[in-house]
């Protein structure tokens, strides 16, 4: 008997690896958290997808009721699965501290999430400082400025993750972003790179002056906005393509 904590990766039911999707099929129980991404398909196509219901699982439970799933685990197969990766949020750091404390055998199978696909941007991975997140309520937030300080400071980019709440269907997105960072200091001038629905078919990734993102769209959620810091001149070429 285990807990198999799963990514299922970034767009839909067939980002699955095919060690991920054996262990959904031989479990006896299977959970998504919903609360930290959503994907372009439905839970019934995973479902169809993988052959078995799957129990959703919120923020709540992930965090106040993990006891629950962690007894399930300790007499039968529970897959938890997590859009992306499955350490991507800290809260399922916890999770497996939690079952390693209490003896129940854990498997964990990786995927792709948004601090890897990032790099479709162009700009290299081992070239982002600390990443920082944007809550919708930032009115008296300062953390994510001073991240951006410090990472710009040594010469680092920063990923700006933006708040979400998928089952309001409430996402925060980069023109609301963008004009909290002015409003706190940061240039408006600053070469931006703003990202939607990355890792799925339609994604769009967009480089422009911060201050340009203050009006602009985006068609899709969730989003995500980068500054960098200094960058290669291959980066800078790169970033060309999104002008």
């Amino acid at each position: 008997m285990a807990l198999f904590m799963i990514g299922i990766g970034l767009n839909d039911e067939k980002d699955i690896s095919v060690k991920g999707l054996e262990l959904i099929k031989s479990a006896d129980i299977v959970y998504l958290e919903n609360y930290t991404s959503t994907l372009d398909c439905s839970i019934s196509d995973l479902e169809s997808f993988y052959g078995k219901e799957i129990v959703l699982a919120d923020r709540t439970v992930v965090e106040n009721g993990v006891d629950k799933i962690l007894e399930e685990a300790s007499s039968k197969n529970v897959a938890f699965l997590v859009i992306g990766d499955v350490f991507s949020a800290t809260t399922h750091t916890g999770m497996l501290m939690d079952a390693k404390e209490n003896e129940i055998a854990v498997e964990i199978v990786h995927n792709t999430s948004i601090l890897n696909a990032v790099a479709e941007t162009g700009l290299f991975l081992y070239q982002f400082g600390k990443t920082t997140s944007i809550p919708f309520n930032y009115s008296n937030v300062k953390v994510p400025v001073d991240v951006f300080n410090d990472n710009y400071e040594k010469g680092y980019h920063t990923l700006f993750l933006l708040d979400l709440n998928p089952s309001e269907n409430k996402f925060l997105e980069v023109s609301e972003a963008a004009k909290y960072l002015i409003e706190n200091g940061v240039s408006e001038d600053l070469i931006t790179v703003g990202c939607s629905r990355m890792g799925s078919q339609d994604q769009e990734i967009k480089a422009m002056v911060l201050k340009d993102f203050v009006d602009y769209k985006f068609k899709k959620t969730p989003q995500c906005l980068i500054i960098p810091g200094k960058m290669h001149f291959i980066e800078e070429e790169f970033l060309e393509n999104f002008k």
